[in-house]
C-alpha cells in the first residue's frame, strides 16, 4: 500500500508544476505567437514533473 504522505507529496508537485505550465505557456504564446514553442515549453516543464515524481 501506498503511504498517504507519497500521494500527497506527488499531487503537491504536480499543482506546483501546473501553475507554471498555464501562465508560462501564456506569457510563452505571447513573446512567440507560436504554438510549437508553446508546446516545447509544456513539454520540458512535463518532463521536470514527471522527473521528481517518478524520485
Amino acid at each position: 500500500m501506498i503511504p498517504i504522505e507519497s500521494i500527497s507529496r506527488k499531487i503537491g508537485t504536480l499543482i506546483i508544476f501546473g501553475i507554471p505550465v498555464i501562465v508560462g505557456a501564456g506569457i510563452i504564446y505571447h513573446f512567440a505567437q507560436s504554438f510549437p514553442a508553446m508546446y516545447a515549453f509544456e513539454v520540458v516543464l512535463v518532463l521536470a514533473a514527471l522527473g521528481f515524481i517518478a524520485r
